[in-house]
């Protein structure tokens, strides 16, 4: 399954990255996460329960950061297991300066899930997954005191 998006966000470019990094942040703004720290200076452990329609399983896992390019971009790497199965996504993230100031976030992952979670329908796991992409980076901008807009998505 693929995903991803531009988001336009009220703030510059170090502001962004650094809330993209600051594992606070993040856990305030992840959907249904209990657990978030950095366990290396390129990895994170992370228990997250996720919404699938009336089912939310728990999964626990790591993210971890590669192609790290500061205020620039990353390759972002997932790895979850749970009861209804295992996930892994990776994901690249790009920061580039707006005109206005602002700077434009670029979003583009690529998950895959094993039949245990794919028996819950490809469907309605896609899409939750990408309302829970637009939320994320709409409630990063929230945390951050700024304003966030989805773009378009350029092909």
């Amino acid at each position: 399954m693929e995903f991803g998006g531009r988001y336009h966000f009220a703030a510059d470019r170090r502001a962004v990255w650094a809330a993209l990094n600051d594992a606070a942040v993040l856990k305030a703004v992840i959907p249904g996460c209990e657990r978030l720290e950095w366990t290396s200076p390129t990895t994170l452990a992370l228990k997250v329960r996720v919404a699938f329609g009336p089912v939310h399983p728990a999964f626990s896992g790591e993210l971890s950061l590669s192609d790290v390019y500061p205020a620039e971009r990353y390759t972002l790497t997932g790895r979850g297991k749970g009861m209804v199965g295992f996930a892994h996504a990776m994901a690249d993230i790009g920061l580039s300066d707006a005109g206005d100031g602002g700077t434009v976030l670029g979003f583009s992952a690529d998950g895959h899930a094993d039949g245990g979670i794919m028996r819950l329908g490809r469907a309605l796991v896609g899409s939750s997954a990408q309302h829970i992409i637009d939320g994320f980076f709409e409630a990063i901008g929230a945390e951050m005191g700024t304003i966030v807009t989805a773009l378009p998505r350029q092909i």
